[in-house]
């Protein structure tokens, strides 16, 4: 990363600390673009240039990292059992969250009161399955696998929401890997009930 990159990056980092420090204590209806600009020590056209909306300055915490644990799994060599190469997709995430405690935290108290917040969480996690889908199907690389690539991925985006939820319920105290562990066990060992068809007669 060259120097202009590293002064933008910074610059960026800066800008969503103090959006953070700001929705906190005032509420993210209450807070505005203006005052984060001033707090950050740019101008509110500066802002909007890292963060078009008010809203990504929230959500784009969440997309950075979601898709940085699709990394990880991209960079598992080809040759890995696909269900370990999606576990190191999980445990990007739980790592990441572990190293953002406080940020998440928030994340989700805001998201919780704010429907804009949770419509722009909504699209995110959408592209992200779509795109764990197609790194499983490429994995897989066999003929009528998209149903199961899409299958496999919304059911890992369903262990870490699960997952993330029950420890922000726990206050970020309960262990957030066995949250997460304790989800993929109970679909192994078939404890999840699953839609039947009734049996004809």
């Amino acid at each position: 990363m060259g120097l202009r990159e590293l002064k933008m990056e910074r610059t960026r980092q800066l800008i969503a600390d103090k959006a953070f420090q700001l929705f906190t204590e005032q509420g993210f209806d209450g807070t505005t673009v203006e005052q984060i600009a001033a707090a950050a020590e740019v101008g509110p056209r500066t802002l909007y240039r890292y963060f078009p909306t008010k809203e990504t300055l929230i959500v784009n915490f969440v997309e950075t990292h979601l898709f940085a644990a699709l990394d990880r799994m991209r960079e598992q060599p080809d040759d890995l059992p696909v269900a370990e190469a999606l576990y190191a997709l999980v445990d990007s995430v739980i790592t990441s969250t572990a190293v953002h405690e406080s940020r998440v935290l928030a994340i989700y108290e805001l998201a919780e009161r704010t429907p804009s917040v949770q419509a722009q969480f909504s699209g995110i996690w959408h592209r992200w399955r779509t795109a764990v889908a197609d790194e499983v199907s490429r994995r897989c690389k066999r003929r009528g696998s998209d149903m199961a690539a899409s299958l496999a991925a919304a059911t890992v985006s369903f262990v870490i929401d699960v997952s993330v939820h029950a420890w922000v319920e726990s206050g970020g105290k309960a262990n957030m890997r066995q949250l997460a562990n304790r989800a993929l066990e109970l679909l192994r060992n078939g404890e999840v009930p699953f839609a039947t068809p009734a049996s004809k007669r």
